[in-house]
């Protein structure tokens, strides 16, 4: 009986039109071990390492680039070079990966547990994420996978929503390398009620102002929220920006969109705290809590 990998390289040799199942399929790699059969042609039949150059030896002689394909690619590859070197008429080639020589998927970031995974075949992304411990507290869901063999860097994100995360979930295969940035955090400090950073962490990876003065609590009775400020970092100073927070808060002003490191001031009083400077509330964002809602 033929391993079910095979059939798959056969099925997509004799349907090249189907792009979505060549995407997600393995690519071959120096030191995968190959088996390689041409109906009819038993003579012809070899295993083969594909050589660190990303080659493959034939037995009739010559080699094949395989490297980064497909294993319909690299039976249609094969096929083009018997027909090149009048060795065939009309060859069908079959190939398939017997052993790869890259087992592991590396995971780095804002994983729990990051590091090399043993995986022998393809699994989605939210499995081998898994495996790693999933994400953190403070891991951005927008992540990245680079394809082993290739420059190909595919984007992925991890939602909130189960539905969505399951019914996205792309493939990751043997020697695929997961990169997990941190998220972007946002502080609010002064007079609210729960003064610390934010992680963007939501579906959409945004936050606005009035959402980050909720999730901290709001502002209480004493603060004055009509001489709030926007402190923004830019190249390596921070800058300044008078905030109406009390007319956003009335809807008397449009809410504003925040970017990463952001901090919204709160000042406590009239006479507490106006005359703190961006660089000193800044510097205290060292110490302040993060949270991850």
């Amino acid at each position: 009986m033929r391993s079910p990998s095979k059939w798959i390289a056969l099925t997509l040799l004799l349907a090249p039109g189907l792009k979505a199942q060549t995407k997600e399929s393995l690519l071959i790699g120096p030191g995968d071990l190959l088996h390689i059969q041409v109906f009819d042609t038993p003579e012809l039949e070899e295993r083969a390492r594909v050589t660190d150059a990303g080659e493959l030896p034939l037995v009739m002689g010559g080699s094949v680039k395989v490297s980064a394909l497909t294993p319909a690619q690299a039976a249609k590859a094969i096929q083009d070079s018997l027909l090149r070197e009048h060795l065939l008429l009309n060859p069908r080639v079959l190939v398939g990966v017997e052993q790869y020589a890259t087992q592991n998927v590396t995971i780095l970031g804002e994983v729990r547990a990051p590091g090399a995974f043993p995986i022998g075949t393809p699994r989605t992304i939210v499995e081998v994420l898994a495996l790693a411990g999933g994400l953190t507290d403070l891991a951005d869901r927008k992540v990245l996978i680079e394809r082993h063999g290739s420059t190909d860097k595919v984007p992925y994100f991890v939602s909130n929503l189960p539905d969505a995360a399951l019914d996205s979930a792309v493939q990751v295969n043997p020697g695929d390398t997961i990169i997990v940035p941190k998220a972007g955090i946002v502080y609010a400090l002064g007079d609210v009620g729960r003064p610390g950073g934010y992680t963007m962490t939501n579906n959409e990876g945004l936050i606005s102002v009035l959402e980050l003065v909720a999730r901290a609590g709001g502002t209480p009775p004493n603060a004055v929220p009509s001489h709030a400020r926007l402190i923004r970092k830019i190249g390596g100073s921070y800058t300044e920006t008078p905030l109406p927070l009390s007319a956003m808060q009335k809807g008397k002003r449009p809410d504003l969109p925040l970017q990463a490191d952001d901090i919204v001031y709160v000042p406590f009083s009239y006479l507490l705290n106006f005359g703190m400077q961006a660089s000193g509330i800044a510097a205290s964002i060292g110490s302040a809590a993060v949270y991850k809602f």
